[in-house]
């Protein structure tokens, strides 16, 4: 009953989004029906793109999963960068990896914990995950702060070597998970295919071209809208980035997510809330650089010491959870008050920061 509404509630609040930009209303009310449209067009770009996977094969299929998991924050990015706002991507990666680390993995901790008292999940594959997130964050972001400032020419050289390195070992740890050491990953493939009732293959590529097209356009909206937002509310450019478009951006998986803990199906969902920080740190991260250069507004990977900080203890309090293939309410608990603390300080931060 509710996805016979969705096409046509998507198509309202793009319209109502697009007459508020054409007649230069209030930037408040551009952003909120611009946010409102994207939302359920990432949902669909998401629905097309499996039902896309499924008549690939499993293999093909995750890897096309893989590359238009973050499509939507891909494309508002590079809007982004094209506008020279470079310090608002930067600030959206360090909140899609905040949100994704500590709100959707604290909210499906404690909802699925609530009803479930212990839920359990791969271990191996948590395991790969955080090993990955430790050279993400730990490697990628850290490194490039230590070793060069936004003044030193050298800076763009090293975010090249960081971004192309990111994107070997991505792809590396594709390759690992699709090909090589796919047995490792059955329960969440296996997960992944169940009750779903995937559609016909070219009526999926062409809601995907249509979702695409409109998720290019109200993103231009939503980023023309920002400043004066920002400005109008008092936040930060930071704080935007951080918590505002990067919920936007990511909305469509935190909903599924939290679904799949509901009904303890913890390694999908664990998958869903990593897999997208993966994808965000070693994926979106660096291709936005290597955009941010052929479109002529250079943006080095170095992210702020609050950003650094914030996401270093994202990535290990997440480590320690998922070590004993365990979780239960509290835990979520404790993700949800520390993305909460986070959120507050970004809040805080001066605009010029």
């Amino acid at each position: 009953m509710l996805r016979r509404w969705v096409w046509p509630l998507t198509a309202a609040l793009l319209i109502i989004a697009g007459y508020a930009k054409f007649v230069e209303a209030s930037g408040v009310l551009v952003f909120l029906f611009s946010a409102a449209a994207i939302i359920p067009l990432a949902g669909l770009m998401g629905r097309s793109t499996e039902t896309i996977a499924a008549h690939a094969g499993p293999r093909v299929g995750g890897l096309l999963s893989a590359t238009f998991g973050n499509a939507v924050e891909l494309i508002i990015g590079i809007i982004a960068l094209n506008e020279g706002m470079s310090t608002l991507v930067k600030a959206s990666i360090t909140g899609s990896i905040l949100g994704n680390l500590l709100f959707v993995l604290g909210v499906s901790f404690f909802v699925g914990g609530i009803r479930h008292p212990i839920q359990r999940f791969n271990i191996r594959a948590a395991r790969s995950n955080a090993s990955m997130l430790m050279l993400s964050v730990g490697v990628a972001f850290i490194v490039p702060a230590i070793f060069s400032t936004s003044q030193d020419p050298a800076s763009l050289t090293l975010s090249t070597v960081v971004a192309l390195v990111s994107l070997v070992l991505y792809l590396s740890g594709l390759y690992f998970t699709l090909f090589t050491h796919r047995e490792l990953f059955e329960s969440i493939n296996h997960y992944a295919g169940e009750d779903e009732q995937h559609g016909r293959l070219w009526p999926a590529v062409g809601v995907l071209l249509i979702t695409t097209v409109c998720v290019a356009f109200a993103s231009e909206w939503l980023v023309g809208s920002i400043e004066e937002l920002a400005t109008g509310m008092g936040w930060s450019e930071v704080f935007m980035g951080v918590v505002i478009v990067a919920v936007v951006g990511n909305a469509a998986e935190h909903a599924s997510a939290v679904w799949m803990a509901w009904k303890n199906r913890m390694d999908l969902s664990l998958e869903i809330a990593v897999g997208s920080t993966l994808q965000v740190a070693m994926f979106v991260a660096p291709l936005l650089f290597l955009a941010s250069l052929a479109l002529g507004h250079p943006m080095p990977l170095l992210f702020s010491w609050p950003e650094l900080a914030s996401m270093g203890a994202a990535v290990l309090l997440v480590v320690v959870l998922m070590m004993d293939g365990e979780s239960n309410w509290l835990e979520g608990a404790l993700a949800l008050g520390a993305y909460l603390v986070m959120a507050v300080g970004f809040y805080t931060l001066p605009s010029m920061l």
